[in-house]
């Protein structure tokens, strides 16, 4: 496959992964996201085993890339779950704030 191929496919994915996942209703992403990290686990351990065979400098730097956007990501899912479960239980985990400029006496 030639590079505009593959930059083509790339933008179209992109395109359609916003458009389905914008038309998801909100009870549905908390399970979707459990969903999407256990997929994202699977490929931060391909990326730490691609980078394990690697031989060439540019392979292992790449490899390394690879295992760092994955844990980042795997990270960010997991952030947000908790964040979206909270939003979904019925008590507060964590004290709320005092308004600011509130004069509570």
């Amino acid at each position: 496959m030639s590079g505009l191929t593959i930059l083509t496919l790339f933008v179209l994915a992109a395109f359609v992964g916003v458009e389905v996942v914008s038309k998801v209703s909100s009870t549905l992403h908390t399970p979707l996201m459990s969903g999407a990290n256990a997929i994202h686990g699977i490929i931060l351990v391909g990326a730490i085993l691609v980078t394990a065979h690697a031989t060439s400098p540019v392979l292992i730097a790449l490899g390394g890339l690879a295992t760092l956007l994955a844990t980042v990501n795997l990270v960010g899912g997991f952030v947000v779950t908790d964040r979206m479960l909270e939003m979904f239980s019925g008590g507060r985990r964590r004290p709320a704030e005092e308004p600011v400029g509130s004069d509570a006496r």
